[in-house]
């Protein structure tokens, strides 16, 4: 009976001391590497030749707001164990035909935002990216004005770019 209580106090210690290297989970499905306690995010430039001029300062504080909310993670300005940075690469209208006839014309309108980006994983680089990308779109009315849908495409296109860029480097799918 002495060797079985040796037995299980040694399972025990190596499950609890395998547990502790684990990386922390979240519920959002976030991998956060060991070691990092930190996230920062550099203000991305808005690099694209058309868009509001507040394009890189609105991305720039809806993936900081993001990361906050979704882990477990302290924002800190500066150099984070995490640090994001990048521009705005692309702002793009363009008419999309996706049921027109010859005589209608385009019926949608097309609005496409491009962010490159780089992530730095300070603890374990061989998690970092260079040079990441990533694009998405979203269509309205040709009938529409772009000045008063603007706002919520922007919104919904960053929410987007966003996630991808969440899920890339932080969900081990």
């Amino acid at each position: 009976m002495h060797i079985r209580h040796f037995l299980i106090i040694g399972c025990l210690s190596l499950l609890m001391a395998g547990c502790r290297q684990a990386p922390r989970l979240t519920f959002t499905g976030a991998t956060i590497p060991e070691g990092a306690e930190s996230f920062s995010v550099a203000n991305f430039m808005n690099d694209a030749s058309d868009g509001p001029a507040n394009l890189g300062i609105r991305f720039t504080e809806d993936l900081r707001d993001y990361f906050q909310r979704n882990t477990s993670l302290e924002q800190v300005v500066g150099a984070g164990d995490l640090q994001f940075s990048g521009s705005i690469t692309r702002y793009d209208l363009t008419p999309v035909s996706a049921g027109a006839t010859e005589t209608q014309g385009a019926q949608l309108q097309r609005l496409t935002i491009a962010v490159k980006y780089d992530y730095i994983v300070v603890p374990n680089d061989e998690k970092s990216i260079e040079n990441g990308s990533a694009s998405q779109f979203s269509d309205f009315s040709a009938s529409q004005n772009l000045a008063d849908v603007e706002d919520e495409l922007i919104d919904e296109i960053f929410e987007q770019i966003i996630f991808d860029i969440f899920n890339r480097t932080l969900a081990d799918w």
